[in-house]
């Protein structure tokens, strides 16, 4: 039975007690106050637990959205860069559907039309994935009448058109005439205040991410031992505090530190940061340095991938690669060991030797 009391601010509380359970809200309308009761009990019928007022006026994907990022924001595990931009883009495209009306009809129809947008099916995978985990932490968190049986007969369907599967792996590779042609190119240019040469090189001498170059610290760099602290290295598993020591070397054909030597000497002011450079900017001079070269279809991932790849030619094993890259499983690693023929030469005599 639903009890209604005005209180001095104008406002109207509602207790529901019912079956041995016991719920409140309070509400600026009567109305409101009313309707929201008449759903507790019907819960509470149901066996379910009610939801709170705040929740129960959750109606469109959008809703949901804002939920999963406030609710992951108050753990502490905000959304970081590319799932904000999933989350972004789906609630552009879904955020004003109603839950109900997210059916698996409309799913395909939102898989078809990101597909002929230019969306590969590893990245539809990626969005399908996110639909359902939000509609998972809504039933999951809060008590939402909301299913992911539609998402999952989606994917299903999307899967068999061929829009929905894995990505293909890349196996572009710089040839060194290109990577001269680029660090060049960049050393050339007056007006370039980035170092993108300088850059290109430690990205192959070290086989680190864009992002990871421009956040390393001087602080953490250890001169005696030629070591370099990489914070919070991507991992799929451990967001924060996966951290790595890797050692600065010549293994990949460049010298990583006598290239940070190169950084010091041009050391300007007190950022701790040994590349104070925007890495969205980087990346950007990097392609406007390919399009002037007329160099295509290489990016500057395809330098990590390079690094790593050398490193595989200079002997090191699977284990010892990892221990530069930060690869926890081994498996992957086999995506970037696309070796030349030709460096079979080289391992051939440096066993020999």
């Amino acid at each position: 039975m639903a009890t209604f009391t005005k209180l001095h601010s104008g406002s109207w509380r509602v207790q529901v007690r019912r079956k041995g359970r016991y719920v409140s809200e309070t509400f600026l309308r009567r109305d409101d106050a009313r309707r929201w009761a008449l759903e507790a009990e019907r819960q509470i019928d149901r066996g379910e637990t009610p939801n709170q007022s705040r929740i129960a006026r959750l109606k469109t994907f959008g809703d949901l959205i804002d939920l999963h990022i406030d609710d992951m924001g108050d753990v502490g595990k905000p959304p970081r860069r590319s799932k904000a931009a999933t989350l972004d883009m789906l609630k552009r495209q879904l955020g004003k559907c109603n839950m109900a009306a997210l059916d698996r009809e409309r799913l395909i129809r939102f898989g078809r039309d990101r597909a002929a947008k230019g969306a590969g099916p590893a990245t539809l995978g990626i969005d399908i994935g996110t639909i359902k985990l939000i509609l998972s932490h809504a039933a999951a968190v809060h008590g939402l009448p909301v299913t992911i049986e539609a998402v999952d007969l989606a994917r299903i369907a999307l899967k068999q058109l061929g829009l929905v599967g894995k990505g293909q792996e890349r196996d572009r590779r710089p040839t060194q005439d290109e990577l001269d042609r680029l660090i060049s190119h960049f050393d050339a240019n007056p007006r370039q205040i980035a170092p993108i040469g300088r850059i290109i090189r430690f990205a192959v001498a070290t086989a680190m991410r864009q992002e990871e170059i421009c956040t390393v610290r001087w602080s953490d760099l250890e001169c005696r031992t030629r070591m370099l602290l990489i914070r919070d290295r991507k991992d799929p598993r451990n967001k924060q505090g996966n951290n790595q020591r890797i050692p600065l070397f010549a293994a990949c054909g460049y010298d990583a530190w006598a290239i940070v030597e190169e950084q010091r000497a041009c050391r300007s002011n007190n950022d701790d940061r040994i590349f104070p450079f925007n890495g969205r900017s980087v990346g950007t001079a990097f392609r406007r340095g390919c399009a002037d070269l007329s160099i295509h279809d290489l990016h500057f991932h395809d330098l990590r991938h390079e690094g790593t790849s050398r490193l595989f030619e200079a002997g090191f094993t699977i284990e010892q690669v990892a221990l530069v890259t930060g690869h926890k499983d081994w498996k992957m690693l086999k995506r970037y060991t696309h070796l030349k023929p030709e460096a079979l030469h080289a391992l051939l005599a440096a066993r020999a030797a």
